[in-house]
């Protein structure tokens, strides 16, 4: 999957202004691009930044075929001379991104692109694909973890996934989110993401009783012995078998881990008799796993409500991020270069003031309390900016500027880091557990305000005062044009 070529894996739309950059003279400018997102998914605080290791993958293999020359060529519209240069195709620009597993919030940039004007825009749809899918999926992992208080939580979905690559890429997602494993096994043998899974109800169905299924599995897998117990009547067959199988083949082999999964009922009624019932039956290590439609919500009030599961299987919600499917990452011309290399900004502006862009070649820091290591803020700053915190730095509320908060015993951090310079990956790209490890300890460095589910605290996300005033000059500039 890592060495399929994408390249034409964009809207048609890139090519047709690439022949007319080509055309018009302006295959070598300079542009930079933005990617950002204007919402967080879900009404939450903060998402969490994904996908850029496909991002890396996908422009190490940036090449055009014969056969993509020859369908082009097909259409009638694109200059000989243009086709000639994608024959030639290579990325030879530079992208700087924010670490997969990064919170990030809206209107900061996840990933910057600066490269000629072709190359930038061939990139954008392949970029938004990855970043877009990945960081819903992860951000929506979170949540789920998060409503689960430290209980286990495990990727259910790659049957109600969009497509293979959804399946197999969302599990990939998910565990740099905090889920524990997933019931994809190529996302297991592709990128590491732990997988497993015991049984469906068809092989209790196989069997004439429940506890000849549940025995034979018991003595096939007795290291691994979670068997589902509500094929036909959970409290009266289902747990009594499962019981019956663990005393007469584990316990004699001196096994006491062992489990059951509940995936149909009132999940919270029927954990608390299970449990009740194992422990009457001396099975006190025996776990109780759930599945069966679940998301933060749902998990959070079988939590409130005392339920008793020690793990939790999520599926659809959690693989297409049911309740908000859509990440809305956008691509952004932010700034060009003249001859001379002077880098001049560009603006978008829009009626609804949420779509007016932040302008100019930024890079974005973020500012932590020493004393609690939380984060307290992030800053815009231009790229030739650096913030002293040994100095007092003011902040403004993004959405009334008229609330401010003085920082003083702070530390900033530069959080995006160089991934290609001049076409050349500079960036080690790190494992898989490393990600999410990084992504958990990150979350944690949240106020608890900044992760509540409904109405969470509004995190300051301010520009500095250089970038502030060329936004504002820009908006003032084409206030008169119109």
């Amino acid at each position: 999957m890592n060495e399929e070529n994408f390249t034409m894996l964009c809207d048609f739309y890139e090519l047709t202004m690439g022949n007319g950059y080509y055309r018009s003279g302006r295959t070598e400018k300079i542009c930079y691009f933005d990617v950002f997102f204007r919402t967080v998914p879900d009404g939450g605080g903060f998402a969490i930044a994904a996908g850029l290791e496909q991002l890396v993958r996908y422009v190490e293999n940036l090449h055009f075929d014969d056969k993509d020359i020859d369908y082009l060529r097909g259409k009638n519209i694109f200059d000989e001379g243009f086709l000639s240069y994608l024959r030639n195709f290579k990325f030879e620009g530079d992208i700087w991104a924010l670490p997969e597993g990064t919170p990030v919030f809206p209107n900061e940039p996840i990933v910057t692109v600066r490269a000629p004007a072709i190359q930038a825009q061939l990139v954008e749809t392949f970029i938004l694909l990855t970043i877009n899918h990945q960081s819903l999926i992860a951000t929506k992992a979170n949540r789920i973890v998060r409503a689960a208080q430290g209980r286990v939580v495990l990727e259910f979905g790659s049957r109600r996934a969009q497509g293979a690559d959804a399946a197999v890429l969302g599990a990939r997602a998910a565990y740099i989110g905090g889920v524990q494993g997933t019931a994809c096994t190529l996302s297991d043998e592709l990128y590491g993401v732990p997988a497993g899974g015991t049984m469906a109800h068809s092989w209790v169905q196989m069997f004439d009783t429940e506890y000849e299924a549940f025995e034979t599995y018991c003595r096939m897998y007795p290291t691994n012995a979670t068997l589902l117990v509500d094929t036909y009547n959970t409290l009266k067959s289902g747990i009594p078998a499962a019981i019956q199988a663990f005393k007469n083949v584990l316990l004699p082999m001196g096994i006491h881990k062992c489990g059951i999964r509940l995936d149909s009922g009132d999940i919270s009624y029927l954990s608390k008799k299970a449990r009740r019932m194992l422990d009457e039956a001396g099975l006190t290590e025996c776990q109780i796993s759930a599945s069966n439609s679940l998301d933060e919500y749902l998990i959070r009030d079988l939590m409130m409500q005392g339920a008793q599961v020690d793990m939790f299987g999520v599926g659809e919600r959690m693989i297409t991020a049911k309740s908000e499917p859509v990440f809305g990452g956008v691509y952004k011309l932010v700034a060009v270069e003249n001859d001379e290399g002077e880098i001049i900004p560009k603006i978008k502006i829009s009626e609804n003031t949420a779509k007016i862009t932040n302008p100019h070649f930024k890079k974005l820091w973020r500012l932590y309390d020493k004393e609690s290591g939380k984060a307290l803020a992030d800053q815009l700053c231009l790229a030739d900016e650096t913030i002293d915190d040994s100095k007092p730095l003011t902040i403004f509320d993004p959405l009334a500027t008229w609330k401010t908060k003085t920082l003083t015993d702070y530390t900033a951090r530069q959080l995006m880091v160089s991934i290609f310079e001049k076409g050349k990956l500079v960036y080690k790209l790190p494992s898989l557990d490393e990600v999410r490890a990084y992504c958990l300890g990150q979350v944690d460095g949240l106020w608890d305000e900044v992760k509540r589910f409904e109405n969470p605290h509004t995190y300051y996300v301010d520009l500095s005062q250089r970038l502030w005033d060329i936004k504002h000059k820009l908006l003032s500039e084409m206030g008169k044009r119109g």
